[in-house]
């Protein structure tokens, strides 16, 4: 990660994730384990949308009580569901990255009402939270080394936005790859396939290390 902090070279940005997954993490198994949390948040946010939309009298979200509310604060009534804060700091990194799925949902569908989202609206912010997690995480972890290896500090700006951009891509083409297997982001299995897409994802990283 110090090289591409540097050099700006995808090469050596794969290079770093590989390391990172192999060697941070002990593999991709162990990575997949350690962002368990990233796949029963991506559950239990997948159930409250369903829910939700459905009517369902037993949604962890009240529709009825939100109605007439700004989007951010109906945003926040579903993130406030779906992962409560309770000290951690995965809890926060999760709640953040709920939120940034909600807002790029609405930059892509400005018209979509979170209270009553579609399946491919849904799927959207299911995927874009399960990237937005893991990029986040990693930032965590590396993003110091960007910034103290960076010859500047917008430079190590622009090396984490591409950082991001790539983990993006990536979680996105194993949910694809998924989805061409007939695993999709049904009711009920939400957690599962997240948990499917994070194994891929990482193997696809393990293997720049090989």
């Amino acid at each position: 990660m110090g090289n591409f902090a540097r050099s700006g070279d995808g090469r050596d940005l794969r290079r770093g994730l590989g390391h990172y997954v192999r060697n941070g993490y002990g593999g991709s198994n162990f990575a997949t384990q350690r962002f368990g949390g990233t796949a029963q948040t991506a559950g239990s946010l997948g159930h409250a949308l369903y829910s939700t939309a459905q009517g369902d009298a037993n949604a962890p979200v009240d529709a009825a009580a939100l109605a007439g509310r700004s989007t951010e604060e109906i945003a926040s009534a579903i993130i406030e569901a779906v992962r409560p804060i309770d000290g951690t700091q995965d809890a926060e990194a999760e709640r953040a990255s709920i939120h940034d799925a909600m807002s790029e949902l609405l930059t892509e569908y400005p018209d979509a009402d979170l209270l009553d989202l579609s399946d491919p609206e849904r799927e959207f912010v299911i995927e874009k939270f399960t990237a937005i997690d893991v990029a986040r995480r990693f930032e965590l972890d590396v993003g110091k080394t960007l910034l103290e290896r960076a010859p500047t500090a917008s430079v190590a700006l622009a090396r984490l936005k591409q950082m991001r951009s790539y983990i993006a891509e990536t979680v996105a083409a194993s949910f694809r790859k998924l989805k061409e297997q007939g695993r999709r982001l049904t009711a009920g299995r939400v957690a599962r396939v997240v948990q499917a897409a994070l194994r891929e994802t990482f193997e696809v990283f393990e293997g720049y290390e090989e």
